[in-house]
């Protein structure tokens, strides 16, 4: 089975009603798990929308930068709180959630992240340290909820998940500035 078929399996697969309806009943696995898995989604399905549209990939996305914002771009929108909150009362932002997260960062950070330089990639993960390491910290020490959907305890419990990535970010990069990379690089 190749890559892309699996990708659209396990797209089809988070779109299911009792699949998505128990992945968003608890706050970190809709954070956590179905957001990740959606836009794996979009990494493994990548590779035939490349093929069948190079040359669209070539043109716009030809040094990996626009690709590479609009990934993050829309992984900060749908880090805000209030969307969250949304995609869960609103039709219309579910499926674009649906939607954006497989096709609008999936793809694109598939396609950018093998064009852009190792210094702009530690940049990239450097930042998300520091957006998960503050959303670790609202969720955890904010005094009222900050999604209505969920309850407090939720909230914290997220707020820990983000803090562990946090700290797995940050010891990932630690430990690559000691790996000798001279191997790796022509």
């Amino acid at each position: 089975m190749s890559k892309s078929l699996f990708g659209l399996i396990l797209f089809v697969l988070l779109a299911l009603p009792p699949v998505r309806n128990a992945m968003e009943s608890v706050m970190i696995t809709h954070m956590l798990v179905q957001i990740p898995l959606l836009i794996t989604s979009g990494c493994l399905m990548a590779e035939a929308v490349q093929e069948k549209c190079y040359q669209f990939w070539a043109k716009w996305n030809g040094n990996g930068i626009a690709g590479i914002l609009l990934a993050i771009l829309l992984t900060i929108y749908w880090m805000i709180p209030r969307m969250l909150d949304e995609s869960l009362v609103n039709g219309h932002v579910e499926l674009f959630k649906f939607l954006s997260l497989p096709f609008l960062v999936g793809i694109p950070l598939r396609n950018s992240w093998r064009k852009l330089g190792s210094l702009v990639k530690s940049f990239i993960v450097v930042n998300y340290i520091s957006m998960f390491g503050l959303l670790a910290w609202l969720y955890i020490d904010a005094p009222v909820r900050v999604c209505n959907s969920y309850l407090a305890a939720d909230q914290e419990i997220l707020g820990w998940g983000f803090l562990i990535i946090t700290i797995s970010l940050a010891l990932y990069m630690l430990q690559n500035v000691f790996i000798d990379h001279s191997e790796a690089d022509p």
